[in-house]
């Protein structure tokens, strides 16, 4: 059974905070994760901003953040897996949605989908879509389009 605290800050209480939930537990379904514990945080590029120069060295705002949780910070290994931190400002991610030209849902989800895929050791070095990770969040995307989360 997966774990999943969500919280919110700098943004009004989000209506969608149980349909997100169902979201990344179907997410994490799909891609064979079970056990996991982890945290999401939606935010405003205020908030997110202070997070990537604090954690990161980088004085903007982004899409979503991951603070993967090494098994060595944990003496006591459990059963369960406390795998990170996600952080998502829906400043950027309306932004993105605007940019990309795609639906607030759609970009919305595929945030999720990359976070968790950075939770779980995936990276990419640029952004283009040739990334391996890039290719499997986009196929997770494509195959989990259905659920919905607005």
């Amino acid at each position: 059974m997966n774990i999943i605290d969500i919280g919110y800050e700098n943004i009004e209480e989000p209506y969608w905070l149980d349909k997100v939930d169902h979201f990344i537990n179907i997410v994490l379904t799909h891609i064979g994760i079970s056990n996991w514990e982890l945290s999401v945080l939606f935010c405003d590029d205020t908030k997110i901003q202070e997070l990537n120069r604090v954690y990161r060295q980088k004085d903007e705002p982004t899409d979503v953040l991951s603070f993967e949780q090494s098994v060595e910070d944990f003496p006591f290994p459990t059963e369960q897996i406390y795998a990170g931190d996600l952080v998502i400002s829906m400043d950027t991610l309306a932004k993105n949605a605007e940019y990309f030209k795609v639906d607030r849902e759609e970009e919305f989800k595929r945030l999720i989908i990359h976070g968790i895929l950075h939770l779980n050791g995936w990276d990419h070095s640029d952004n283009s879509p040739e990334q391996e990770m890039l290719i499997y969040q986009e196929k997770i995307l494509r195959e989990i389009e259905g659920e919905s989360i607005f």
